[in-house]
């Protein structure tokens, strides 16, 4: 029975990788359905990379690019 080890790893791992893909069109469908067709295609995608990825966004200090967005010379 060497091949059962390997077919209950692989049939433990299918799930998990399905959540995840789900998981990302779900997050595209919800944007989607907030801002329809106002946006374009790249700012959707760039949108939807922050919500995935909303554990590293929460942990992003803001703050400093602010600032450093402020001190630049305005131009007129």
């Amino acid at each position: 029975f060497p091949n059962v080890e390997t077919l209950l790893r692989i049939f433990l791992t299918i799930p998990i990788l399905n959540a995840t893909g789900e998981r990302s069109f779900s997050v595209l469908k919800r944007i989607k359905n907030y801002l329809r067709n106002s946006i374009s295609q790249c700012k959707l995608g760039d949108l939807s990379i922050l919500c995935i990825e909303s554990k590293e966004t929460l942990e992003y200090d803001f703050n400093a690019h602010i600032d450093s967005f402020a001190k630049l010379k305005s131009r007129k």
